[in-house]
Parts: C-alpha cells; sequence; structure tokens
C-alpha cells in the first residue's frame, strides 16, 4: 500500500507588507516617504551608515552629516532620507539658534534661559533619530522645517 503524494507545490513568495502588518523580522513598519517605492528593510549597512550620520550630526553640527549624506546618498534610499532629515533638522537648530540669540539679546539676557531647553530638544531628538535609523525605521524628526526633500 504505497500510497503517492502529489507533488508539492513551489513555495510562493509571501504577499507584500501592507502599512497595517509588521514584518518578520519583528523591527517596525519601514514605509519609505515616497508611496511609489516598495517597502523594504534596509540591510545592516544602510542602517549603521544613517545611524552615524545621526551620531555626527550630534558631534560635529551640520557639516558631518552633510559630508556623509553627499558621499553615500546615491548608494540608497535609506541612507538618503536620513541625511536628508538631519540636514533639515540641522537646518532647523540653526534658525532656532539665531532666534534664540535676537530673543536673549532683546531681554538683556534673560531670554538666554531659552537655550537649555531648546539644547535639550536637540540632542533628545538626534539620538531618538539615531536609534530609529538603526532599526531601520524612516523616521521624520519633530519640529523639523523640510528644506530638502
Amino acid at each position: 500500500m504505497n500510497e503517492q503524494q502529489p507533488p508539492s507545490s513551489p513555495p510562493q513568495s509571501p504577499p507584500p507588507i501592507t502599512q497595517h502588518e509588521q514584518p518578520p523580522s519583528g523591527l517596525p513598519l519601514t514605509v519609505p516617504p515616497n508611496p511609489q517605492q516598495v517597502a523594504y528593510h534596509p540591510n545592516s549597512d544602510e542602517r549603521t551608515m544613517a545611524m552615524l550620520i545621526h551620531l555626527l550630526g550630534i558631534i560635529t553640527g551640520f557639516l558631518g552629516p552633510l559630508i556623509l549624506w553627499l558621499v553615500k546618498r546615491e548608494e540608497s534610499a535609506f541612507i538618503d532620507h536620513h541625511g536628508k532629515e538631519m540636514l533639515n533638522f540641522m537646518l532647523t537648530n540653526l534658525i532656532a539658534s539665531v532666534i534664540l540669540t535676537v530673543i536673549a539679546f532683546v531681554t538683556f539676557g534673560l531670554g538666554s534661559v531659552l537655550f537649555v531647553p531648546w539644547g535639550i530638544a536637540v540632542f533628545v531628538f538626534s539620538i531618538l533619530a539615531c536609534i530609529a535609523a538603526n532599526n531601520g525605521v524612516w523616521h521624520r524628526i519633530p519640529m523639523t522645517i523640510r528644506f530638502i526633500n
């Protein structure tokens, strides 16, 4: 009594990830800002470079992220996205710093206390963006004017 098994069907590829599903890796859903692109999960090198862009923003200010973004932006849409986000954030930070300086000058130095909460917010948002980039998330930094799209 030898029963023949039906031929196995070829393995089917999993359905594409929608905005309501979680990827199999357990990471948060990574949806590119451009809806025309297919959602994909950046590899380890892309995540590391994106994280480095945010770390350089904390350490070197505007110059480090600019150089790394200019060198690596063609290699990956993920790196390009995080580079643009950090540069936009640094430009926004520059404008806010100028405004805070004017306020401090007009108030004879009393407005300089506003630099402390702003500095803390910049540091915290940069660290959160760094963590998100390392986790492969297409993160948007809050309170950022989008100069570069």
